[in-house]
Order: structure tokens, then C-alpha cells, then sequence
């Protein structure tokens, strides 16, 4: 994939290398690309690679659409902003679950009683 080893076994892109290419040589940059995609989703989770498949598709759809790089990159980012702040977002999701966690925390706490202490004479 065309990496550089980190420290704590993360991975980087080697942006030189694969900007020259883009630019000396765009078919083998688009497969190698492919590939690193491939390899990346198939690295993931099983139970989370089919989603990140219809993901990666719908991404190329926006870049197919777009007359640019510069578009592609601004229609994707929209659709980051919207996974994020649109309805049913990540933002909808961490809400419900901060209102769900406060309900909880109320429902939790044991409820206040009151009783009349009865002392218990020891001069039997």
C-alpha cells in the first residue's frame, strides 16, 4: 500500500510518493489506490465491511459526478458534514444517548423515605 510504519504500529500515507504519481502516471495511481481501499476495508471488522463497501461506493458515485477534484472534495465533505449534523447523525445519536444516560441516572438514584425512628428501650 505504499506506507511508512509509525510508531505504535499506525500507519501513514507517504503523500510525496503518491502525489507524484497522481501526477506522472494517473491509471497505475488509480489502481494502487483501489487496492489500498481493498485492503483497508478488508482489514476491518467483518461485521462492519459491508457497510464501509456501500460507503466506499457511494463515495466513487460522488466523485464520478463531479467535474473536478475540487468538487469531489467539496460534495464528500458535504456528505461528512451531514453523516455528522443532518438528521439522524451522529450528533442525533450522541444526543439520544446523553438523554437516555440522564433518564437512567434518575431512574437509578433509590427513592427518598421517611419513617419514624422508634428507640429501643436496653433496660429489659
Amino acid at each position: 500500500m505504499h506506507t511508512k510504519k509509525n510508531q505504535g504500529n499506525l500507519q501513514t500515507l507517504d503523500f510525496t510518493l503518491w502525489s507524484n504519481l497522481a501526477q506522472q502516471d494517473a491509471d497505475t495511481f488509480e489502481s494502487m489506490r483501489l487496492a489500498a481501499i481493498k485492503e483497508l476495508i478488508e482489514s476491518a471488522p467483518e461485521q462492519q465491511r459491508h457497510r464501509l463497501h456501500c460507503l466506499q461506493w457511494r463515495i466513487d458515485q460522488e466523485r464520478r459526478l463531479s467535474k473536478s477534484p475540487m468538487g469531489a472534495c467539496i460534495r464528500i465533505s458535504h456528505m461528512m458534514w451531514e453523516s455528522l449534523m443532518g438528521e439522524d447523525g451522529l450528533t442525533d445519536h450522541l444526543r439520544s444517548l446523553t438523554e437516555a444516560c440522564e433518564q437512567k441516572d434518575y431512574a437509578a438514584k433509590p427513592p427518598s423515605y421517611q419513617a419514624t425512628v422508634i428507640p429501643i428501650r436496653s433496660d429489659c
